[in-house]
């Protein structure tokens, strides 16, 4: 997929491809997220996401929802551990619409004191909604204990506790020094020309002044790479009925030369398809588990591997036991040239078929260029996995599997 891009005075870079459907994408990417947050202001960047949503200069709430639903369109966002996003999707025709609006939001909203009061109730209840759902608050904790109170291990929604902290001021001032121009990029996938594209972005951002240091201007927090020398083992007691288990470690970061190979690696073991080593070993031959599931997540300094399953609680050590089987195994024996071609076969077909969804595939160019300053692309990335030798997925199993390199976290009835 081709692709252009461009720089506004002000530091804001832009990307756009073009696609022949009717539908289209954009959005603002910004390097901002949970670690960047202050000690004292845990879920601030998930909280301001929300606020984007209720009242600018020129818009009250219901102006914001009804911009694009009312043209058939559909506006978005999302708060990471480094970014926050805010887009919209809708048909090529409304570009400008969609453009003025995400303008307006990331640099015109008023974060109102009464709407903070009615948004911090929404986010209390979506963090109890997720402690009601352990299979996917596990990860969040696992982070927490891997990284040790790092800036990377912040829980995105923060607590009960920070978000009664948290104020109109503050929030402002998280805005102020975080939302940036030359922080942010602007993304677009659709059927306009790049030209119309550029101009109605350098209509609708450009006059936005760059940012310059003050004294009334807290300065952002510097990012700042975790320690690695430690491992913890926590259990923690629930009112559930499974036992859920996630076991892993620290590992690279998003610009390791190694992350092909790790793709590969995770595919193998506990990716995406039922034909995993851990499906096959845990479910279907042996009836353990219902989920089982290794992941990855890529940081710009830093990455967490992961194993999760959930069991009934008899079942613990046979799980744990079967999963150090199929490590040692990709430890101690080196994949045949059929194995190796079969497995980079299903890995870049998962991907093929993931970028058939057009919403992702704009929000990881977003995300490529954020932190590559270029798009990679599914023909880039499949030339790399291409490029992956039997002898490196063994290598990396040896580095990546090290077991007494492991933290595990449970949580147990």
């Amino acid at each position: 997929m081709n692709y252009e891009t461009d720089t506004l005075p002000n530091g804001m870079r832009i990307i756009h491809a073009t696609n022949d459907s009717s539908i289209s994408y954009c959005g603002v990417l910004i390097n901002s997220g949970t670690r960047d947050e202050y000690d004292n202001e845990s879920g601030l960047a998930h909280f301001t996401e929300h606020m984007l949503f209720k009242g600018t200069t020129k818009r009250r709430p219901h102006h914001i929802i009804n911009r694009m639903e009312n043209v058939g369109g559909e506006l978005n966002a999302f708060t990471s551990k480094e970014e926050t996003g805010v887009y919209t999707v809708f048909f090529a025709e409304y570009l400008e619409r969609s453009i003025e609006l995400l303008a307006d939001m990331v640099f015109n909203s008023q974060f109102t004191e009464e709407q903070l009061e009615r948004e911090r109730i929404v986010i209390l209840d979506e963090i109890n909604s997720y402690l009601d759902a352990p299979s996917a608050l596990i990860y969040d904790d696992f982070e927490q204990v891997v990284y040790n109170n790092h800036d990377l291990g912040k829980p995105i929604l923060g607590t009960p506790e920070s978000l009664m902290s948290i104020t109109s001021e503050t929030m402002k001032a998280y805005v102020q020094r975080q939302f940036k121009p030359e922080n942010m990029v602007f993304f677009s996938l659709g059927s306009s020309p790049f030209p119309k594209v550029l101009k109605k972005v350098k209509k609708h951002f450009e006059f936005y002044a760059p940012f310059v240091a003050t004294a009334q201007i807290e300065q952002p927090k510097p990012r700042i790479a975790p320690q690695t020398d430690f491992t913890r083992n926590l259990a923690i007691k629930k009112d559930t009925h499974q036992t859920h288990y996630i076991l892993g470690r620290q590992t690279f970061n998003m610009f390791h030369p190694d992350r092909a190979a790790l793709y590969l690696l995770n595919s193998i073991l506990g990716g995406l398809g039922m034909n995993s080593r851990l499906n096959t070993s845990l479910r279907e031959k042996n009836g353990l588990v219902y989920t089982v599931e290794s992941t990855h997540s890529l940081y710009s300094d830093s990455g967490v591997f992961s194993v999760y399953f959930g069991c009934d609680p008899s079942n613990t050590q046979k799980c744990l036991d079967l999963i150090q089987k199929e490590f040692h195994k990709l430890k101690n024996t080196t994949l045949t040239p059929q194995q190796l071609s079969k497995a980079k076969k299903q890995l870049k077909g998962e991907l093929g078929i993931a970028c058939e969804n057009k919403e992702n595939l704009a929000l990881d160019m977003a995300k490529s260029f954020l932190h590559f300053d270029r798009f990679i692309t599914l023909k880039e990335i499949t030339e790399h996995i291409d490029q992956v030798s039997a002898e490196q997925i063994q290598l990396l199993a040896n580095f990546l599997l090290n077991s007494d390199e492991f933290s595990h976290l449970h949580y147990k009835s």
